[in-house]
C-alpha cells in the first residue's frame, strides 16, 4: 500500500496571502501573484484577473462547489473551510474537485483542522493542510499513515475501486 502525503503549510511560511483591511476583506483587490482571495473577491476581479498570476479563492463549506467549476482552470489553489471538525463538507467538495472536475491544483483544508482528518483529507483529494494551533504535525503525520500498511476497504480519489474489485 502507498503512503498517504499531505503537505502542511505553516502559516508564517506560506507565500499565499489574503487581502483583508481593517473592515475585512477589500472589496476589488489589484492582481498580485499568490493572493488568497474569498469568493466574492474572486467574484469581483475574475473577468479581468490576468491568467499568468496564479490565484486562490477561499470557498466557503455551505456553497455547491459547482458555482467553482467554470474558473477552475483559472485557479491555482481551492482552500475548503471546516468550521467544525465535525462537518464534512468539506471532504464532499474536494472529492468533488477531484472526481467529477478533474482539478489537478492545490486543495487546502483550513479551519478547525485536526490530526484525526488526515486520512480522510487525503484520500477525498486534498494536498495541503493548515492545522488548527494546537495539533501537533507529528502526531498528524502518524494519523496520516496509520492504515499505510494495510489499506483501505472503499475506493478513493486516489484508487476508486474498492477493495473487493482490485483482489478480483
Amino acid at each position: 500500500m502507498s503512503r498517504l502525503t499531505l503537505e502542511f503549510v505553516v502559516p508564517r511560511h506560506d507565500p499565499w496571502r489574503k487581502l483583508e483591511g481593517e473592515d475585512g476583506p477589500i472589496s476589488h483587490p489589484k492582481p498580485a501573484k499568490h493572493l488568497l482571495l474569498t469568493l466574492a473577491q474572486w467574484h469581483a476581479v475574475r473577468d479581468t484577473w490576468p491568467s499568468d498570476l496564479p490565484v486562490g479563492v477561499r470557498f466557503p463549506h455551505d456553497h455547491d462547489i459547482e458555482e467553482l467549476a467554470a474558473d477552475l482552470p483559472r485557479l491555482a489553489l481551492v482552500e475548503l473551510q471546516f468550521p467544525k471538525w465535525t462537518d464534512g463538507r468539506a471532504y464532499s467538495q474536494a472529492h468533488l474537485l477531484r472526481a467529477r472536475h478533474r482539478f489537478a491544483g492545490e486543495i487546502r483544508a483550513h479551519g478547525d483542522v485536526v490530526a484525526d482528518m488526515m486520512p480522510m483529507l487525503a484520500r477525498t483529494g486534498f494536498s495541503s493542510v493548515v492545522l488548527r494551533a494546537d495539533q501537533s504535525r507529528e502526531i498528524a503525520e502518524r494519523a496520516l499513515n496509520l492504515f499505510a500498511g494495510v489499506g483501505h476497504y472503499q475506493g478513493d480519489v486516489r484508487e476508486p475501486q474498492p477493495h473487493f474489485v482490485r483482489a478480483a
